[in-house]
């Protein structure tokens, strides 16, 4: 039988094998995968055993285990299709333009996203957004999420007080967010549902969801719908941390039979982010002596809600993006025996890297960032000793590197996150520090369930979460790696998209 859209596939034909830590015979020679009871049983030479069942045709592709992204704020990143791009805006009045001329949502509000201030000629003022935007309630979402440029009248509508310069940052823009993305549960879980389904086209198989919501509700909601295309870790924040305790949720709690969604970590946000100057550093930044960003959670407020989430069954999740930040969340690892992972890890203090490995600290990084930021990085952290994006140096130190995009930080692409790591660059500009670049394998292992320390190889015994490719990401160059295209995935041996 044909393998269809759907289908439980029993085995992959004709494909080739791919990773450094093979210990198989086959080198580049086809084989065929067999799969049952949504395991890999047995990989032989195509044609050696009998092709009984549903076959996929790998036409020679290349197989490998199925991808995750470990960092998506899922619904903020799925309503990115209805919300303006601002990610090429070059200055303040050329953002501002565009939310003028942008059609208003349904809702009456107009949404913009991801542009990018730090390097702006000119500042953004309300005054400026309301001289284009007149009493239509309009917003424009950092793309690093922790700020907010809002008009006067979305000041009004949010009955809050509105800023000079029309700017809120960290919780209060949060706030914002959340608000923005309350939209209808029914519109939510289509734009969600249709989001994942393009990420399985690209051989995403799971995914970390870190929305600052009540997440268990949702999916709850979704697998009644019929949700099956991604495993699902979704993340709580420390305002329903007792919730989830009350209801008994651990981390590796599943919401369904199949397991397919299942309680994840606590997330954690202890400083800011680098675009909007508020990741907590060692040193100021420049031209503001009195700034050296800004810690959100205090350290000895961090250790009790490690203490509290560790004692309850719950792993943890610490944004850290500063020096200093990583330093005050790898002291409260040590300090409670927590586990987790810390979350960006964008500036690490050269004494703390080796401290991820011997803490059993997972770096749960955004490759893309790097790639995004360089120019920031080397600017308004031109002055900071620490190590800045140091995917090599946490690797050589033995740390387990789980890759992801932030998304709607970065767009969810692995094949983007994996290339950006390699070769630490994008659109023919040099390399930037490649002294941190990864080699191809470990950034593939990166980007799958278990990381960097799991390997790259699909071997007999493995659950069949599995992608055919149509090219050896281990040999691709940066342009090819980024252009991989997915003939098919499989989640459990089941095919979740076939092209």
């Amino acid at each position: 039988m044909t393998a269809e859209h759907g289908s439980q596939v029993d085995v992959v034909a004709d494909v080739r094998l791919t990773g450094s830590d093979r210990l198989d015979p086959f080198g580049d020679d086809v084989v065929d995968v067999h799969l049952r009871d949504g395991r890999v049983i047995d990989i032989a030479p195509a044609g050696a055993l009998p092709r009984a069942g549903v076959v996929l045709d790998g036409a020679g592709g290349w197989l490998i285990p199925g991808l995750w992204d470990h960092h998506v704020h899922t619904v903020q990143w799925a309503l990115v299709a209805q919300r303006v791009p601002l990610g090429d805006a070059t200055s303040a009045a050329d953002a501002a333009a565009r939310m003028g001329g942008a059609p208003a949502l349904d809702d009456g509000r107009r949404v913009g996203t991801g542009f990018r201030d730090a390097l702006w000629p000119d500042r953004p003022t309300r005054a400026m957004l309301d001289a284009v935007t007149a009493d239509v309630p309009t917003y424009l979402i950092n793309a690093d999420v922790h700020s907010v440029w809002l008009n006067t009248a979305a000041f009004a509508r949010e009955q809050l007080a509105a800023t000079e310069d029309g700017m809120l940052r960290e919780e209060p823009a949060f706030e914002i967010s959340r608000r923005l993305n309350a939209v209808d549960p029914a519109v939510g879980d289509r734009f969600v549902t249709e989001a994942l389904a393009r990420a399985a086209a690209l051989g995403i198989v799971g995914i970390v969801d870190l929305d600052m919501a009540w997440n268990a509700e949702a999916w709850t909601r979704r697998l009644a719908q019929g949700f099956d295309s991604t495993r699902i870790r979704f993340g709580v924040y420390p305002a329903l941390l007792e919730r989830a305790i009350s209801e008994g949720l651990a981390t590796g709690d599943a919401l369904d039979p199949a397991g397919l969604v299942r309680m994840g970590p606590l997330k954690l946000i202890t400083d800011g982010s680098l675009g909007t100057r508020t990741a907590a550093c060692s040193h100021h930044y420049p031209g503001d002596p009195g700034n050296r960003g800004l810690l959100t959670i205090a350290p000895d407020i961090l250790g009790e809600l490690l203490t509290r989430a560790t004692g309850a069954g719950l792993e943890v999740a610490v944004h850290a993006i500063g020096d200093l930040a990583n330093t005050h969340a790898l002291d409260a690892f040590a300090a409670t025996g927590a586990q987790g992972t810390i979350e960006h890890a964008q500036l690490v203090a050269h004494a703390d890297i080796a401290r991820f490995a011997r803490l059993g600290v997972g770096a749960s990084v955004q490759p893309e960032h790097a790639v995004d930021d360089r120019d920031l990085t080397d600017t308004i952290w031109a002055e900071q000793t620490a190590l800045p994006y140091p995917l090599r140096a946490l690797a050589d130190a033995g740390a387990n590197l789980l890759f992801g995009s932030d998304a709607p930080v970065a767009p969810l692409d692995p094949w983007a996150a994996m290339a950006a790591a390699v070769f630490r660059t994008r659109g023919g500009r040099p390399a930037w520090r490649p002294d941190q670049a990864l080699d191809a394998a470990t950034a593939l292992a990166a980007s799958t369930s278990g990381g960097s320390v799991t390997g790259s190889t699909v071997n007999a015994g493995d659950v069949a979460d599995l992608a055919v490719i149509d090219r050896d990401p281990l040999s691709a160059d940066e342009p090819s790696l980024r252009a991989t295209g997915t003939a098919a995935t499989l989640l459990g041996g089941r095919l979740t998209h076939l092209s």
